[in-house]
């Protein structure tokens, strides 16, 4: 899609500090992260929100959450817990529209957010 930022960091025009790609995935640090660990994992593929995910994604999505939870494995933040977010629309706080990901940990996590 153009000007999507996320399609160009899936593509390799935007660098990104990547953490992890599959043929489908791709995972790499939030540039204003959150929390110590806050990694967005995105499909190569555009789709707009979560609210965009058809039952043709199931795989898809399956993925990029087993991507969140091995990548929580990785960064040792999988035995005290994390938080795996997508915020859909601009209400929600979504400011990139292309279906992502946060995983967030490695600190205390208040509820509720925001």
């Amino acid at each position: 899609m153009p000007d999507c930022l996320f399609c160009e960091i899936a593509q390799h025009r935007i660098p990104a500090e990547i953490v992890e790609e599959t043929e489908n995935v791709v995972a790499f640090r939030d540039i204003k992260p959150q929390a110590p660990t806050h990694v967005l994992v995105i499909p190569k593929a555009h789709i707009t929100s979560a609210a965009d995910i058809a039952p043709n994604h199931a795989t898809l999505w399956e993925q990029m959450l087993s991507t969140a939870n091995r990548i929580a494995v990785t960064e040792g933040i999988a035995k005290r817990g994390y938080r795996v977010v997508t915020n859909v629309g601009d209400d929600a706080g979504q400011t990139v529209h292309h279906v992502h990901l946060h995983l967030l940990g490695g600190r205390s996590m208040a509820w509720p957010p925001g």
